[in-house]
């Protein structure tokens, strides 16, 4: 119940801007600037774990992006999910193959989410990263990109919250937490298979994700690619 309510408040009660307190707006012209992700980036956590793929990011998890993100994962704010998703989808689009050639070639892009824990869900009342994914797929098919989700992964034991926990703790935390489950969605062979959540930190989770789908057959890559909307400071590299 908690979720359709609080969108359709989100939708029809006058709010400020998530980012920056613009009065009533829900997202003003500048942080919807910050999260065009037209500025998408390579980043790379410094140690990096074992297995990481290429991610690239739409921003830098600061200011006005962080308030957003953070409204729409922690405080339910969920027509938040097209501006994130525009970012998200900016992110893909810098991920795929030959800038973007996947899709031309006609290729089907396949966002899979990385599953948030069934508590996690219950508590926020929604799993961010895919309904963000979801937005970022319908952006993409909107500019020709042949993309949909597929929630491909899932967690096989219980882990604990990683917020608090330093690069080696999330690793031990994630080892072997996540497995694929071809059943979860239907793939085309020549699918590209993009790994995609909001934030990168550590980069512990992409890793155990590429490492599942690995595992799991559906990756074509030995290094599948991967996509958020945000990475912290001090993982955010240049364009390559």
């Amino acid at each position: 119940m908690r979720g359709w309510w609080q969108e359709l408040a989100g939708l029809v009660l006058p709010v400020d801007c998530a980012g920056c307190g613009a009065a009533r707006l829900l997202v003003c012209a500048g942080c919807r600037e910050a999260l065009s992700g037209a500025g998408a980036v390579r980043a790379r956590p410094r140690p990096s774990p074992r297995g990481l793929p290429v991610v690239y990011a739409a921003a830098v998890y600061e200011g006005p992006v962080r308030a957003v993100l953070l409204a729409h994962k922690e405080r339910g704010a969920l027509p938040l999910a097209g501006a994130l998703g525009a970012a998200l989808a900016g992110a893909v689009a810098a991920a795929l193959p030959g800038a973007g050639g996947a899709g031309a070639a006609g290729r089907e892009v396949a966002l899979v989410p990385v599953p948030s824990a069934r508590r996690q869900v219950r508590a926020r009342g929604h799993d961010p990263a895919r309904r963000i994914a979801l937005a970022a797929a319908g952006r993409l098919r909107r500019a020709g990109v042949p993309a949909r989700v597929a929630p491909v992964l899932r967690l096989r034991r219980a882990v604990a919250d990683q917020a608090g926990l330093g690069a080696r703790q999330r690793r031990e935390n994630l080892a072997g937490a996540l497995e694929a489950c071809p059943g979860g969605a239907r793939l085309t062979d020549a699918a590209v298979l993009v790994l995609v959540d909001d934030l990168i930190t550590t980069g512990a989770t992409l890793a155990e994700a590429a490492r599942a789908v690995r595992e799991g057959g559906l990756a074509e890559e030995a290094a599948p690619r991967a996509a958020v909307v945000a990475a912290t400071r001090t993982e955010q590299k240049s364009r390559e």
